[in-house]
């Protein structure tokens, strides 16, 4: 028994002693006090106790033996306490150590739960990291094959004697713009974008990517912050050799070959192979990335919602203006640089028709391209772990069939026939706008949008030829650029504030016309403007360059000729029995 208990025991026996000897007294006052009765008897005989007359030797004995008797029964219940007390210490004991071990057993659970919160959230998050490199790889796979499809509709849109050179534009543009990103355009498009001047975040591929990849060169006014272009990741260079860098890379990349591919069919049949070949490693290296960073970079058009409250910034998806208004603009000026081909014009200014000659082919090529455009949009979620893919996928899909409805309905009803070629070309239309607005419209949106985007192509096209004088072979000009700018607008129109919270930095979901915020098609018109301003100049640029060195047009006996002999050394066909 342990010492505390021992007192308590001692403790008890105490105060049931003094409470018998308080008894005792009591009675012992009430007798010395008593009155004596009057009545006449023969006095008995008294004996003085403690100095207290009449106090009888009976009395006395009497409480004797009460108080010898309540000793008694004092001891008993003490015996009956320590017995209690015996019996009951090792029940304590073994009550204390229930108690300790009870009190190590929630220590040793709590410290396995949270070893076991710890290992499931470090074996959720490396799921979800394979699962959205895997998402994002097999995208990036469509987007790839997307290449055949353009080869195709280019090839089928122009002359057979050109097929060779066509063909060969839109395989060596693949190639020769990779090893331009490689080089640097990955580093200048996204080198910052984990950056402290980043606005954007590649998160789902893994924190290493923004870990790496963290330096943004820009200017400070103030508070506000402008990101003008990456310097990280040069060559594949960071310090981590990281599976998510290495995905971002692929994935960004065909997208750039999709930019890059675009003048190719607006300078068709006529484009020198040399300068062709410079000017596509140019588009990767800084032409296509630097627009790229400005808007999904960290760049300074993605912070106008942060530095000046325009909506989230400049917002765009998957690409209308990053990918496709870039390509529509070096298209524009690359074709007006070329000038037309030979026979397009006639000496008063009015076309010629210089029909394709494989529609069959481009129809193929526009299916391809739009089995592609599920990786385009779908992918630039980064992550399978995102739902809003379905509603992206779906959107882009009735965005597709509005638009090659529209433009068949408009050329039937103005040229009296369904022409095949407007119609393929009013579904890319209507894929080029839903590609910047497609994760934030709702589905009545995404029909209206894509059906005013073959509206569009079909009176650019005309637009293009009758009025600018422009030839371009195969209406990229119009698919492009004009319907890239009107994918921008749209979503500054129709984006219904459903998806987006925190986009660019800024709380809240993307919200347009529509659902209340008019500032974020003010966003998307300056971003529209900058490209058109950006894209337009750095393509003179570089054509100016070229032409100084090495000329950019095939001279007119190759072009009457064909190119694919002079330009190639082979016939795309060979006519030979």
């Amino acid at each position: 028994m342990d010492s505390a208990w021992q007192g308590d025991v001692i403790a008890l026996k105490h105060c049931i002693l003094t409470i018998a000897l308080l008894v005792i007294g009591i009675f012992a006052a009430q007798a010395q006090y008593a009155p004596t009765a009057q009545t006449p008897a023969t006095p008995s005989p008294a004996t003085t106790i403690y100095g207290q007359p009449g106090t009888s030797t009976v009395d006395v004995q009497q409480l004797q033996a009460q108080i010898q008797e309540m000793q008694a029964k004092l001891n008993a219940v003490s015996n009956n306490v320590n017995q209690e007390a015996g019996q009951l210490a090792p029940m304590k004991d073994k009550l204390d150590k229930t108690v300790q071990e009870t009190t190590t057993l929630a220590d040793s659970l709590k410290a396995a739960q949270t070893t076991s919160d710890k290992k499931y959230s470090d074996v959720k998050n490396a799921t979800d990291l394979s699962i959205n490199i895997s998402w994002t790889l097999i995208t990036g796979f469509l987007v790839m094959f997307m290449q055949a499809g353009f080869a195709m509709v280019e090839t089928g849109f122009t002359r057979a004697k050109n097929v060779s050179h066509t063909m060969m534009m839109n395989f060596m543009v693949y190639s020769l713009g990779m090893l331009g990103f490689w080089v640097c355009g990955f580093a200048f498009q996204f080198g910052g974008t984990g950056g402290d001047l980043s606005v954007s975040t590649v998160s789902s591929l893994g924190p290493n990517v923004a870990t790496v990849l963290n330096s943004e060169l820009g200017f400070k006014i103030g508070d506000m912050q402008f990101g003008l272009l990456g310097n990280s990741g040069y060559f594949l260079f960071g310090g981590s050799y990281d599976a998510g860098i290495f995905t971002l890379f692929l994935f960004q990349m065909v997208f750039m070959d999709t930019a890059a591919t675009i003048p190719t069919g607006a300078m068709a049949e006529r484009w020198k192979f040399l300068p062709f070949s410079i000017f596509s490693f140019c588009v990767g290296a800084f032409i296509y990335p630097i627009f790229g960073n400005w808007v999904w970079g960290g760049g300074w058009l993605a912070a106008m919602g942060k530095n000046f409250h325009l909506g989230h910034g400049h917002v765009d998806f998957a690409g209308s203006s990053v990918v496709h208004m870039v390509g529509g603009v070096m298209a524009l000026v690359g074709a007006w640089w070329l000038g037309p081909r030979i026979g397009k014009f006639n000496a008063d200014g009015t076309p010629n028709p210089i029909p394709g000659h494989n529609i069959p082919m481009a129809i193929v090529g526009t299916f391809i391209l739009a089995f592609g455009w599920f990786g385009f949009n779908p992918g630039s979620t980064l992550a399978s772990t995102d739902t809003q893919i379905g509603i992206i996928a779906t959107n882009t899909m009735l965005a597709s069939a509005a638009g090659a409805t529209a433009a068949m309905i408009m050329a039937w009803v103005r040229i009296g026939k369904p022409d095949p070629s407007l119609s393929c070309n009013g579904m890319l239309a209507g894929l080029v706008a839903i590609t910047a607005p497609c994760a934030f419209v709702d589905a009545w949106a995404a029909v209206t949008l894509g059906a005013i985007a073959g509206i569009i192509m079909y009176f650019s096209v005309f637009f293009v030829e009758e009025k600018l004088k422009i030839d371009d072979p195969v209406g990229a000009i119009s698919v492009h650029g004009a319907c890239g700018a009107w994918g921008v607008l749209s979503l500054g129109i129709f984006a219904n504030g459903k998806y987006g919270d925190g986009w660019n930095g800024v709380a809240g979901n993307v919200k347009g016309v529509i659902s209340g915020d008019p500032m974020q098609l003010v966003a998307e018109a300056i971003g529209m403007t900058t490209n058109i301003i950006y894209v337009g100049s750095i393509t003179l640029l570089v054509l100016f360059i070229l032409e100084k060195a090495f000329g950019n047009r095939t001279s007119s006996e190759t072009e009457i000729e064909g190119l694919d002999g002079p330009e190639m050394g082979a016939l795309g066909y060979n006519n030979a029995p």
